[in-house]
């Protein structure tokens, strides 16, 4: 997300000078956050269980599916997404519009 945000910088200071509010910019940049985390998350655990699926039938053991565990990473993965995004997410809406889109 701190890649996005400098990638995005003159986007940003663009927005802020036509009247966007920090709040905005920073809720953009918190649901970016949460969503690529979310799909990452999703896709985590959906190869976990392919692979753990696949590597208890080759050893002939027992599949064990605990949903508490899937609830569990996913709820990880999602607070991680949220933590690391708020920051840059914050650096971004608190940016000069000015400075913003002067960034090369």
């Amino acid at each position: 997300m701190l890649v996005s945000v400098t990638e995005r910088t003159r986007e940003i200071g663009i927005r802020l000078s036509i009247g966007a509010r920090g709040r905005e910019v920073l809720f953009q940049f918190l649901v970016e956050a949460m969503s690529l985390s979310g799909i990452g998350g999703i896709i985590g655990i959906l190869l976990g269980l392919l692979i753990s699926y696949f590597a208890a039938r080759l050893m002939h053991l027992p599949f064990s599916f605990v949903p508490d565990m899937v609830v569990i990473s996913f709820l990880f993965s999602a607070s991680v997404g949220v933590i690391f995004g708020y920051l840059p997410a914050r650096k971004a809406s608190r940016l000069n519009p000015i400075e913003a889109l002067r960034h090369e």
